[in-house]
């Protein structure tokens, strides 16, 4: 038996890295079923045909695009009924020193790593069972000063204290929310650091 047998899971920015892992482990561990998000077609058919694909759905589309997260749990909803676990993974971003940050890398970073997160929980939650998990990817630079790295830190600090926050929010429904803050790890979004998924 593994720790996740029955459990229906979502894993967004799942076609490359720390999620596409997070996917493998969940197979792994006996999901009965694992729908994971990103942005290229590509990318998700290859993570499909990797994970096995005979209990995975990929299903493309951007977190910060609301739209596109309706879509999405629509596809949970009539496929799964519900979901259990749901690690919100997809971000990205780019160094811009102090001084030569744009508007446009401002916005780009906020919406995948923070309005994404926001939105992709909270559309979560009528198809969320009580007693479920939530995962947030923040990173060690939510904490640790990194030089051109600023806008995409205070993105990671805000996703801890989105955790910190939703645990109270949430604690009726007992969903579990946690954070993760990993360091630097030997992914594609890291060797391409600039690029979200």
């Amino acid at each position: 038996m593994g720790k996740l047998d029955g459990k229906i899971a979502l894993v967004t920015g799942g076609s490359t890295g720390i999620g596409f892992a997070t996917a493998q482990r969940f197979i792994a561990e006996g999901a009965a079923h694992v729908f994971i998000t990103g942005r290229r077609q590509e990318a998700l058919d290859e993570a499909v045909k990797q994970l096995g694909g005979k209990n995975v759905t990929a299903v493309r589309g951007d977190t910060s695009d609301l739209a596109d997260l309706d879509r999405l749990y629509s596809v949970i909803k009539k496929q799964a009924g519900h979901l259990d676990i749901l690690f919100a993974n997809a971000g990205g971003g780019e160094f811009a020193p102090l001084g030569s940050i744009t508007e446009k890398h401002f916005d780009d970073t906020f919406n995948v790593n923070v309005k994404g997160v926001l939105f992709t929980v909270q559309k979560a939650l009528p198809i969320f069972k009580d007693g479920g998990s939530i995962i947030l990817n923040a990173s060690i630079v939510s904490i640790k000063a990194n030089p051109g790295f600023s806008v995409y830190s205070a993105t990671k600090a805000a996703v801890r204290s989105f955790a910190r926050c939703w645990t109270v929010d949430l604690k009726e429904r007992k969903i579990r929310v946690n954070t993760l803050s990993p360091g630097p790890i030997d992914t594609p979004g890291l060797r391409g650091l600039g690029k979200t998924e």
